[in-house]
């Protein structure tokens, strides 16, 4: 679906536009410095910077036979960009599924949270929780492993 990326290539575009009109009045620092945020707000914002989303169902299958959380997220989400960003590497431990992208995932969603599509939305051992603490979240991932392991 295209529309993930709409809200990047809107904070692009209009970041370029305002930078260049900056540059033409003789400001190239400060044009420089709003396309270098413009750019980081677009990434952030994209479906870049999240692991690779799977299907509900693959997601629900793998979970099964692993035990890791399945966590249902959005682009442009702040609480997912929060829950991503509080993982760090570990985040590519759950499965990540963009309801954006997956009709199924979206369906689990508002079965979960009474007609909302409310993210994110993480089920662990079948239970689904809202918008959880991200130092929950970590608890609920597998241990990391050690670089002697």
């Amino acid at each position: 679906m295209m529309r993930v990326w709409i809200l990047p290539a809107l904070l692009l575009l209009g970041g370029s536009a305002v930078a260049t009109g900056l540059l033409a009045n003789g400001n190239p620092g400060t044009a420089a410095a709003l396309l270098v945020a413009s750019l980081a707000l677009a990434g952030v914002h994209s479906p870049l910077i999240f692991p690779r989303s799977v299907g509900a169902e693959e997601a629900r299958r793998r979970s099964a036979v692993d035990g890791r959380p399945v966590v249902f997220w959005r682009p442009g989400c702040t609480y997912c960009m929060r829950l991503r960003l509080r993982l760090g590497r570990r985040a590519r431990q759950a499965h990540w599924v963009n309801i954006w992208r997956d009709p199924a995932g979206a369906a689990a969603v508002r079965a979960a949270n009474d007609g909302n599509e409310t993210v994110p939305t993480v089920v662990v051992a079948g239970q689904a929780h809202t918008n959880p603490d991200p130092a929950w979240v970590r608890e609920q991932l597998p241990p990391a492993l050690t670089p002697d392991a």
